[in-house]
């Protein structure tokens, strides 16, 4: 049975795109599927499950890479959390975006990295270790860091509970985290806990999916209404997002001289965002129930979020390929 769960959680994490993409489009068919999801504080726990696994993983070399190797970290939080939040908001500018839309891709840009983007720096041959520290580094400043950005981007559009937001990310990432740290500190020598760390990467990919799915049931009514426009606008918005998250990260790798390897990592690390973050603080800022009874637009602001979790995961997936098939292939080591 163990196997048969490993051998499907590394698949998962293979395929997490074509996997998220398969229940996006069986949400869309059935969304009464997954009606559950959205129930309460689901969206939460599931974000916390996501959160758990990360920490599982993380160990204290991990955290060693952030005092070993401060200014790259800190060169990559800074161009992580400008590049992202003001790109979002100007595309929102340049696109005429509803209030609830710009909210939904500005919060996107607020987050910190995503998990994911581990793998693909290992992928490419990246700068793995430099890719965890980013990825923990920008994880820790989100409480404070994503609810301050959020509120000076969008809270002039609309309404931004930021205090809310920050006791919001404090409980559902870093508690899980931390809880999930002490497992691994605690019960990573042994092997049963090992075994479930194996198959750890398949339980966050279907935690992510079945965001997705939720989120789907609650925008419907909205893409039934506003059709393939809405999609295209949104997809359009996502891929620049994304795209140019790359591009800038790669030349703040160069303008500060980094190493192939390092080069590639910034940019995976800046261009992929934590959106099953981004979807769960939608759901419980922008389109709660109350603010989606008063304004049905108010649904919209987590169809951004959405797409970014399924169009990151294929975005990542292509540009390791790229990287690998196209860029310089240099090993340099670790402080190069």
């Amino acid at each position: 049975m163990l196997k048969l769960l490993q051998c499907a959680s590394k698949w998962l994490a293979n395929y997490t795109s074509v996997f998220v993409i398969m229940v996006a489009i069986l949400a869309f068919v059935c969304p009464s599927a997954f009606a559950w999801v959205q129930q309460g504080s689901r969206p939460s726990i599931i974000l916390g499950v996501i959160m758990l696994t990360m920490g599982c993983t993380l160990t204290a070399q991990d955290f060693r890479i952030l005092l070993n190797r401060p200014l790259d970290i800190f060169i990559g939080a800074v161009a992580q959390y400008t590049i992202m939040p003001f790109v979002a908001w100007g595309l929102t500018w340049l696109f005429h975006l509803d209030p609830f839309m710009s909210a939904g891709i500005i919060l996107v840009g607020c987050c910190p990295g995503g998990v994911s983007s581990n793998i693909m720096s290992f992928l490419c041959k990246g700068d793995v270790a430099f890719s965890v520290g980013m990825t923990t580094a920008s994880t820790l400043l989100a409480p404070v860091v994503t609810p301050l950005m959020v509120y000076w981007l969008a809270g002039t559009s609309i309404e931004v509970d930021a205090w809310g937001m920050f006791l919001n990310i404090l409980v559902v990432t870093l508690l899980p985290v931390a809880i999930g740290c002490l497992f691994n500190y605690f019960l990573g020598h042994r092997d049963n806990f090992k075994d479930i760390q194996s198959v750890m990467p398949g339980i966050s990919v279907v935690c992510l999916a079945l965001i997705v799915g939720g989120v789907i049931f609650q925008v419907h009514p909205q893409l039934l209404a506003n059709g393939l426009h809405l999609f295209l606008l949104t997809l359009a918005v996502v891929f620049l997002h994304n795209g140019l998250g790359y591009l800038l990260g790669y030349n703040v790798g160069r303008l500060f001289h980094f190493n192939t390897a390092k080069k590639r990592t910034i940019s995976i690390e800046v261009g992929m965002q934590n959106a099953g973050m981004a979807t769960v603080l939608a759901n419980n800022f922008f389109a709660t129930p109350a603010a989606i009874a008063a304004n049905p637009m108010a649904a919209l602001s987590v169809v951004p979020c959405a797409i970014s979790c399924a169009y990151h995961s294929i975005s990542g997936t292509v540009l390791a390929g790229l990287f690998l098939r196209f860029g310089k292939r240099e090993e340099l080591p670790e402080n190069g």
